[in-house]
């Protein structure tokens, strides 16, 4: 059963939890111009516990973190659970989280690249739609944020539907270090590797992150979905390759062959990713012949980023002109 939670109201509270990378890796300056933002836009930001606990990983221990996330979708005054930043680890909650607790107090949890393990893992377990989006540190960002303020509008406070629609420009560069000398590029579009229209239900997010649930009772059933998958430069030189075998481990999945379509998101500039390139993997990919895939959507680690529903429904077009429409979030 699917279980939509509660959209954002002004006044609503938010509570910042780090089930990966601590709080602490950001300076106070940083935190009080995210949580200003945040306030501004009309909600009211709270932080758990042991957000700001760290050890030698900048992370903060299985118990605190997992005691954190109980706590916020526990507290009735909490109506959304925003991650403080990415990381490595969320994985490592999994076995430990009360599944029943979170089902049974529905409530927005949204964020993005390690958080993908996180999310997939929590719907594909209670049927609780969970969101990928903006980590609370996300938002200290001052220039280029209208984008990413749209899109966390359309799919976290209104109802109706809404298409995504391409961004004028998007930005690789460290702006959390230097936020006034910015590198905007402009924004070639969406971009078809294989025409054709689907609609589906969302799972994705990190490919490589969403891939640590293979195997394991976390994993989603990949049927009837459209997936949305990207990833990071951490593999340097050897992006290509690993994106390549990420891809391919995907599709050695169960009931991957009920896959109805795929939405890939930007690559950052080390990648070294181009379109050449990424066609010449989706095309040495039988399993792939049959299914419409969409490339350069704003999500991944460039910005600006949409946010969308995990186990919501979006609909593909993937012909001379693309659409992409979030159904149901």
């Amino acid at each position: 059963m699917t279980i939509i939670p509660p959209k954002l109201k002004p006044g609503d509270e938010i509570r910042v939890i780090a089930p990966s990378r601590s709080l602490s890796i950001l300076s106070e300056e940083q935190i009080k111009e995210a949580q200003a933002n945040f306030e501004k836009q009309g909600f009211r930001i709270t932080f758990s516990r042991n957000c700001r606990e760290s050890d030698i990983f900048d992370s903060s221990s299985i118990q605190s973190r997992v005691q954190d996330l109980h706590e916020a979708f526990a507290d009735h005054r909490v109506k959304a659970i925003f991650t403080a930043i990415g990381g490595f680890n969320a994985n490592q909650i999994l076995e430990y989280l009360d599944y029943q607790l979170i089902a049974d107090n529905p409530k927005i949890l949204c964020g993005y690249s390690d958080i993908t393990a996180l999310t997939n893992a929590i719907t594909a377990k209670t049927g609780l739609i969970t969101y990928s989006g903006l980590h609370f540190s996300t938002w200290q960002m001052r220039k280029g944020f209208d984008y990413n303020l749209s899109y966390f509008q359309k799919c976290l406070i209104d109802d109706a539907e809404f298409a995504i629609l391409p961004s004028d420009t998007w930005s690789d560069d460290a702006w959390y270090i230097d936020q006034e000398n910015r590198n905007f590029i402009e924004n070639e579009g969406f971009i078809t590797l294989n025409p054709g229209e689907a609609q589906g239900t969302i799972w994705g997010g990190n490919l490589c992150t969403l891939n640590l649930l293979q195997g394991t009772k976390f994993m989603p059933d990949i049927s009837g979905s459209l997936l949305f998958i990207e990833d990071d430069d951490f593999a340097g030189a050897y992006f290509d390759v690993e994106f390549d075998r990420n891809l391919q481990s995907l599709i050695h999945q169960p009931n991957f062959d009920k896959v109805q379509g795929i939405v890939i998101g930007r690559f950052q500039e080390k990648s070294a990713m181009n379109t050449k390139k990424l066609k010449h993997i989706i095309k040495t990919k039988s399993a792939l012949s049959h299914i419409p895939i969409i490339a350069n959507v704003d999500f991944g680690h460039t910005n600006p980023l949409i946010t969308f529903p995990i186990g919501g429904t979006a609909q593909l077009k993937g012909n001379n002109k693309v659409e992409l429409k979030i159904i149901q979030h």
